[in-house]
Protein backbone atom coordinates (compact mmCIF):
# COMPACT_ATOMS: atom_id res chain seq x y z
CA UNK A 1 0.00 0.00 0.00
CA UNK A 2 1.43 3.45 -0.90
CA UNK A 3 2.47 5.82 1.88
CA UNK A 4 -0.60 7.59 3.32
CA UNK A 5 -1.20 11.09 1.96
CA UNK A 6 -4.50 11.88 3.66
CA UNK A 7 -6.51 10.78 6.69
CA UNK A 8 -8.66 8.43 4.60
CA UNK A 9 -5.47 6.64 3.55
CA UNK A 10 -4.59 6.06 7.21
CA UNK A 11 -8.03 4.58 7.81
CA UNK A 12 -7.56 2.08 5.01
CA UNK A 13 -4.02 1.28 6.18
CA UNK A 14 -5.27 0.63 9.71
CA UNK A 15 -8.08 -1.56 8.41
CA UNK A 16 -5.57 -3.61 6.40
CA UNK A 17 -3.15 -4.05 9.31
CA UNK A 18 -5.56 -4.76 12.18
CA UNK A 19 -7.24 -8.09 12.88
CA UNK A 20 -10.89 -7.93 11.75
CA UNK A 21 -12.14 -8.30 15.34
CA UNK A 22 -9.96 -5.43 16.52
CA UNK A 23 -10.98 -3.28 13.56
CA UNK A 24 -14.62 -3.91 14.41
CA UNK A 25 -13.97 -2.85 18.03
CA UNK A 26 -12.25 0.36 16.88
CA UNK A 27 -14.90 1.17 14.28
CA UNK A 28 -17.82 0.31 16.55
CA UNK A 29 -20.28 3.20 16.74
CA UNK A 30 -19.56 4.83 13.40
CA UNK A 31 -22.45 3.04 11.72
CA UNK A 32 -24.98 3.26 14.54
CA UNK A 33 -27.83 5.80 14.29
CA UNK A 34 -25.84 7.98 16.70
CA UNK A 35 -22.64 7.66 14.69
CA UNK A 36 -24.44 8.44 11.45
CA UNK A 37 -26.07 11.44 13.13
CA UNK A 38 -22.62 12.73 14.07
CA UNK A 39 -21.49 12.56 10.45
CA UNK A 40 -24.70 14.07 9.13
CA UNK A 41 -24.47 17.01 11.55
CA UNK A 42 -20.99 17.91 10.36
CA UNK A 43 -21.92 17.49 6.71
CA UNK A 44 -24.93 19.77 7.15
CA UNK A 45 -22.98 22.59 8.81
CA UNK A 46 -22.03 25.16 6.14
CA UNK A 47 -18.70 26.94 5.89
CA UNK A 48 -19.06 30.37 4.30
CA UNK A 49 -16.24 31.44 1.93
CA UNK A 50 -15.05 35.02 2.47
CA UNK A 51 -12.54 35.84 -0.29
CA UNK A 52 -10.36 38.98 -0.24
CA UNK A 53 -10.02 38.89 3.55
CA UNK A 54 -6.47 39.60 4.70
CA UNK A 55 -5.51 36.60 6.85
CA UNK A 56 -1.73 37.13 6.83
CA UNK A 57 -0.21 36.27 10.18
CA UNK A 58 -3.02 33.87 10.96
CA UNK A 59 -2.55 31.01 13.41
CA UNK A 60 -4.39 28.23 15.21
CA UNK A 61 -3.06 28.80 18.73
CA UNK A 62 -5.38 28.28 21.69
CA UNK A 63 -5.11 28.71 25.45
CA UNK A 64 -6.67 26.13 27.75
CA UNK A 65 -6.37 26.43 31.52
CA UNK A 66 -3.20 28.49 31.33
CA UNK A 67 -1.48 26.34 28.69
CA UNK A 68 -0.88 27.55 25.13
CA UNK A 69 -1.15 24.95 22.37
CA UNK A 70 -0.31 25.36 18.69
CA UNK A 71 -3.71 24.02 17.64
CA UNK A 72 -7.07 23.09 19.21
CA UNK A 73 -6.96 19.32 18.61
CA UNK A 74 -6.34 17.17 21.67
CA UNK A 75 -5.76 13.44 21.36
CA UNK A 76 -8.81 11.74 22.84
CA UNK A 77 -8.41 9.17 25.64
CA UNK A 78 -8.70 5.91 23.74
CA UNK A 79 -8.09 2.72 25.70
CA UNK A 80 -5.52 -0.04 25.26
CA UNK A 81 -3.39 1.64 22.60
CA UNK A 82 -0.83 -1.17 22.61
CA UNK A 83 -3.49 -3.15 20.77
CA UNK A 84 -2.76 -0.98 17.74
CA UNK A 85 1.02 -0.54 18.01
CA UNK A 86 3.68 -1.87 20.41
CA UNK A 87 4.60 1.69 21.45
CA UNK A 88 1.02 2.38 22.49
CA UNK A 89 0.21 5.52 24.46
CA UNK A 90 3.85 6.57 24.55
CA UNK A 91 3.80 6.91 20.77
CA UNK A 92 0.68 9.08 20.95
CA UNK A 93 2.27 11.22 23.66
CA UNK A 94 5.41 11.76 21.59
CA UNK A 95 3.31 12.68 18.54
CA UNK A 96 1.20 15.17 20.48
CA UNK A 97 4.35 16.82 21.82
CA UNK A 98 6.02 16.87 18.39
CA UNK A 99 3.01 18.77 17.05
CA UNK A 100 2.98 21.15 20.05
CA UNK A 101 -0.38 19.83 21.19
CA UNK A 102 -1.88 17.87 24.05
CA UNK A 103 -3.16 14.38 24.77
CA UNK A 104 -5.59 12.91 27.29
CA UNK A 105 -4.47 9.65 28.93
CA UNK A 106 -7.19 7.04 29.37
CA UNK A 107 -7.90 5.33 32.68
CA UNK A 108 -7.64 2.19 30.54
CA UNK A 109 -4.15 3.02 29.25
CA UNK A 110 -2.04 -0.02 28.46
CA UNK A 111 1.19 1.57 29.72
CA UNK A 112 2.08 3.07 33.13
CA UNK A 113 1.09 6.69 33.66
CA UNK A 114 4.63 7.81 34.48
CA UNK A 115 6.03 6.24 31.28
CA UNK A 116 3.43 8.08 29.18
CA UNK A 117 4.13 11.38 30.93
CA UNK A 118 7.87 10.99 30.30
CA UNK A 119 7.21 10.37 26.61
CA UNK A 120 4.94 13.41 26.44
CA UNK A 121 7.65 15.78 27.74
CA UNK A 122 4.81 17.97 29.04
CA UNK A 123 2.09 17.35 31.59
CA UNK A 124 -0.79 15.58 29.80
CA UNK A 125 -4.43 15.55 30.78
CA UNK A 126 -6.05 12.50 32.35
CA UNK A 127 -9.43 10.91 31.63
CA UNK A 128 -10.91 9.48 34.81
CA UNK A 129 -13.45 6.67 34.79
CA UNK A 130 -15.36 6.04 37.99
CA UNK A 131 -14.00 2.88 39.61
CA UNK A 132 -17.14 1.71 41.38
CA UNK A 133 -16.32 3.39 44.69
CA UNK A 134 -14.85 6.63 45.95
CA UNK A 135 -11.91 4.82 47.50
CA UNK A 136 -10.87 3.04 44.28
CA UNK A 137 -11.45 6.19 42.21
CA UNK A 138 -9.32 8.23 44.60
CA UNK A 139 -6.47 5.71 44.34
CA UNK A 140 -6.52 5.88 40.55
CA UNK A 141 -6.63 9.67 40.56
CA UNK A 142 -3.72 9.82 43.01
CA UNK A 143 -1.63 7.61 40.71
CA UNK A 144 -2.27 9.91 37.77
CA UNK A 145 -1.54 13.06 39.79
CA UNK A 146 1.68 11.53 41.12
CA UNK A 147 2.76 10.88 37.52
CA UNK A 148 2.36 14.59 36.71
CA UNK A 149 -0.96 15.21 34.94
CA UNK A 150 -2.25 18.79 34.62
CA UNK A 151 -6.04 18.37 34.18
CA UNK A 152 -8.73 15.77 34.93
CA UNK A 153 -11.45 14.85 32.43
CA UNK A 154 -14.15 12.92 34.30
CA UNK A 155 -16.00 10.71 31.79
CA UNK A 156 -19.57 9.86 32.78
CA UNK A 157 -21.35 8.91 29.55
CA UNK A 158 -20.40 5.22 29.57
CA UNK A 159 -21.35 3.78 32.99
CA UNK A 160 -22.57 0.56 31.36
CA UNK A 161 -19.94 -1.11 29.20
CA UNK A 162 -21.52 -2.42 26.01
CA UNK A 163 -18.58 -3.40 23.80
CA UNK A 164 -16.52 -6.40 24.91
CA UNK A 165 -13.12 -7.28 23.49
CA UNK A 166 -10.95 -10.20 24.52
CA UNK A 167 -7.57 -8.66 25.31
CA UNK A 168 -4.33 -10.51 24.58
CA UNK A 169 -2.29 -11.50 27.64
CA UNK A 170 0.29 -8.75 27.08
CA UNK A 171 -2.22 -5.89 26.92
CA UNK A 172 -4.32 -4.61 29.80
CA UNK A 173 -5.29 -1.62 31.91
CA UNK A 174 -2.04 -1.61 33.86
CA UNK A 175 -2.85 1.37 36.08
CA UNK A 176 -6.05 -0.02 37.62
CA UNK A 177 -6.59 -1.98 40.79
CA UNK A 178 -7.63 -5.60 40.47
CA UNK A 179 -11.28 -5.77 39.37
CA UNK A 180 -13.75 -5.48 42.24
CA UNK A 181 -16.31 -8.17 42.86
CA UNK A 182 -19.55 -7.65 40.94
CA UNK A 183 -22.49 -6.33 42.93
CA UNK A 184 -24.66 -9.21 44.08
CA UNK A 185 -28.13 -9.15 42.53
CA UNK A 186 -31.07 -10.47 44.51
CA UNK A 187 -34.27 -12.03 43.29
CA UNK A 188 -36.45 -9.55 41.44
CA UNK A 189 -33.60 -7.05 41.05
CA UNK A 190 -32.33 -5.64 37.76
CA UNK A 191 -28.80 -6.36 36.52
CA UNK A 192 -28.71 -2.85 35.06
CA UNK A 193 -30.40 -0.72 37.74
CA UNK A 194 -29.31 -2.67 40.82
CA UNK A 195 -26.04 -4.09 39.47
CA UNK A 196 -24.07 -2.01 37.00
CA UNK A 197 -25.67 1.34 37.84
CA UNK A 198 -25.24 0.75 41.57
CA UNK A 199 -21.55 1.38 40.92
CA UNK A 200 -22.02 4.36 38.60
CA UNK A 201 -21.23 7.92 39.76
CA UNK A 202 -23.85 10.46 40.80
CA UNK A 203 -23.92 14.24 41.15
CA UNK A 204 -22.84 13.85 44.77
CA UNK A 205 -19.82 11.87 43.60
CA UNK A 206 -18.94 14.69 41.20
CA UNK A 207 -19.03 17.16 44.10
CA UNK A 208 -16.85 14.77 46.11
CA UNK A 209 -14.37 14.54 43.23
CA UNK A 210 -14.24 18.32 42.93
CA UNK A 211 -13.08 18.45 46.55
CA UNK A 212 -10.34 15.88 45.92
CA UNK A 213 -8.26 17.89 43.45
CA UNK A 214 -7.30 21.47 42.69
CA UNK A 215 -6.46 20.60 39.07
CA UNK A 216 -8.79 21.81 36.31
CA UNK A 217 -11.76 19.44 36.22
CA UNK A 218 -13.79 18.85 33.05
CA UNK A 219 -16.93 16.74 32.78
CA UNK A 220 -17.02 14.60 29.62
CA UNK A 221 -20.24 13.20 28.22
CA UNK A 222 -22.57 16.18 28.54
CA UNK A 223 -25.44 16.55 26.04
CA UNK A 224 -28.21 18.24 28.04
CA UNK A 225 -27.94 21.95 28.94
CA UNK A 226 -29.37 21.35 32.42
CA UNK A 227 -26.58 18.85 33.10
CA UNK A 228 -24.04 21.34 31.79
CA UNK A 229 -25.24 24.08 34.12
CA UNK A 230 -25.37 21.73 37.10
CA UNK A 231 -21.79 20.58 36.39
CA UNK A 232 -20.56 24.17 36.42
CA UNK A 233 -22.52 24.91 39.59
CA UNK A 234 -20.78 21.95 41.24
CA UNK A 235 -17.36 23.31 40.38
CA UNK A 236 -16.39 21.91 36.98
CA UNK A 237 -13.96 24.14 35.10
CA UNK A 238 -14.89 22.88 31.64
CA UNK A 239 -17.16 20.52 29.72
CA UNK A 240 -16.82 18.04 26.89
CA UNK A 241 -19.91 17.66 24.72
CA UNK A 242 -19.78 14.02 23.64
CA UNK A 243 -21.92 11.02 22.74
CA UNK A 244 -18.90 8.72 23.10
CA UNK A 245 -18.44 8.41 19.36
CA UNK A 246 -21.80 6.67 19.00
CA UNK A 247 -20.58 3.69 21.01
CA UNK A 248 -22.91 3.81 24.02
CA UNK A 249 -26.49 4.95 23.34
CA UNK A 250 -27.54 4.34 19.74
CA UNK A 251 -30.31 6.93 19.82
CA UNK A 252 -28.31 9.78 21.33
CA UNK A 253 -28.28 13.07 19.39
CA UNK A 254 -25.25 14.27 17.47
CA UNK A 255 -22.74 16.07 19.68
CA UNK A 256 -22.40 18.97 17.24
CA UNK A 257 -26.15 19.61 17.20
CA UNK A 258 -26.23 20.14 21.00
CA UNK A 259 -23.00 22.14 21.24
CA UNK A 260 -24.42 25.67 20.69
CA UNK A 261 -27.15 25.11 23.28
CA UNK A 262 -24.65 24.02 25.91
CA UNK A 263 -22.22 26.84 25.13
CA UNK A 264 -25.09 29.31 25.50
CA UNK A 265 -26.23 27.71 28.76
CA UNK A 266 -22.88 27.94 30.57
CA UNK A 267 -21.66 31.21 29.07
CA UNK A 268 -18.33 32.30 27.58
CA UNK A 269 -16.30 31.84 30.76
CA UNK A 270 -16.48 28.03 30.67
CA UNK A 271 -14.39 26.25 28.02
CA UNK A 272 -16.53 23.73 26.14
CA UNK A 273 -14.79 21.06 24.06
CA UNK A 274 -16.38 18.78 21.46
CA UNK A 275 -15.85 15.05 21.00
CA UNK A 276 -17.36 12.49 18.62
CA UNK A 277 -17.30 12.26 14.84
CA UNK A 278 -14.44 14.58 13.82
CA UNK A 279 -12.67 13.17 10.76
CA UNK A 280 -11.18 16.26 9.09
CA UNK A 281 -9.85 19.75 9.62
CA UNK A 282 -13.05 21.21 8.20
CA UNK A 283 -14.96 19.26 10.88
CA UNK A 284 -12.74 20.97 13.45
CA UNK A 285 -13.60 24.32 11.88
CA UNK A 286 -17.33 23.55 12.09
CA UNK A 287 -17.02 22.59 15.76
CA UNK A 288 -15.19 25.83 16.56
CA UNK A 289 -17.79 27.84 14.64
CA UNK A 290 -20.51 26.20 16.77
CA UNK A 291 -18.78 27.35 19.95
CA UNK A 292 -16.20 24.71 20.89
CA UNK A 293 -12.97 26.03 22.36
CA UNK A 294 -11.14 22.88 21.23
CA UNK A 295 -11.90 19.32 20.09
CA UNK A 296 -10.88 15.76 20.85
CA UNK A 297 -9.64 13.56 18.01
CA UNK A 298 -10.22 9.85 18.50
CA UNK A 299 -10.24 7.25 15.75
CA UNK A 300 -8.17 9.19 13.16
CA UNK A 301 -5.20 9.29 15.52
CA UNK A 302 -5.53 5.57 16.21
CA UNK A 303 -5.56 4.99 12.45
CA UNK A 304 -2.26 6.85 12.36
CA UNK A 305 -0.93 4.85 15.31
CA UNK A 306 -1.83 1.53 13.68
CA UNK A 307 -0.37 2.70 10.38
CA UNK A 308 2.98 4.08 11.49
CA UNK A 309 3.30 4.49 15.25
CA UNK A 310 4.26 7.91 16.58
CA UNK A 311 5.09 9.18 13.09
CA UNK A 312 1.63 8.17 11.88
CA UNK A 313 -0.13 9.96 14.74
CA UNK A 314 1.99 13.08 14.23
CA UNK A 315 1.21 13.03 10.50
CA UNK A 316 -2.54 12.75 11.16
CA UNK A 317 -2.39 15.73 13.52
CA UNK A 318 -0.45 17.72 10.93
CA UNK A 319 -2.92 16.80 8.19
CA UNK A 320 -5.84 17.92 10.37
CA UNK A 321 -4.09 21.16 11.19
CA UNK A 322 -3.29 21.83 7.52
CA UNK A 323 -6.93 21.23 6.60
CA UNK A 324 -8.09 23.50 9.41
CA UNK A 325 -5.75 26.30 8.30
CA UNK A 326 -6.91 25.98 4.69
CA UNK A 327 -10.55 26.07 5.74
CA UNK A 328 -9.94 29.08 7.97
CA UNK A 329 -8.14 30.97 5.23
CA UNK A 330 -10.90 30.35 2.68
CA UNK A 331 -13.50 31.55 5.19
CA UNK A 332 -11.55 34.68 6.10
CA UNK A 333 -10.65 33.60 9.65
CA UNK A 334 -7.12 34.37 10.76
CA UNK A 335 -7.58 33.09 14.34
CA UNK A 336 -9.75 30.69 16.27
CA UNK A 337 -11.36 33.63 18.03
CA UNK A 338 -12.42 35.01 14.68
CA UNK A 339 -14.19 31.74 13.87
CA UNK A 340 -16.31 32.06 16.99
CA UNK A 341 -16.83 35.79 16.56
CA UNK A 342 -14.77 36.65 19.63
CA UNK A 343 -12.22 39.43 19.84
CA UNK A 344 -8.56 38.59 20.34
Amino acid sequence: MPAPRCIADYRELARARLHPELWHYLDDGRDTPCGRANRAAFDAAPLMPRPLTDVRGGHTRVELFGEWLAHPMLLAPLAYQRLYHPDGEQASAMAANAQDGQMVISSLASQPFDAIVRAAERAPWFQLYWQGSREATHRLLDRAIAAGIRAVMFTVDAPVKQTALALPAQVGAVNLDAPARPVAIGDGQSQVFDGWMAQAPTWDDLAWLRDRTKLPLLLKGVLHPDDAMQAVQRGCDGLVVSNHGGRVLAGAPASLSLLPTIVSAVGPGVPVLLDSGIDSGSDVHRALAAGARAVLIGRPCIWGLAGNGALGVAHVIRLLRDELEQSMALCGHATLAAIAGRSG
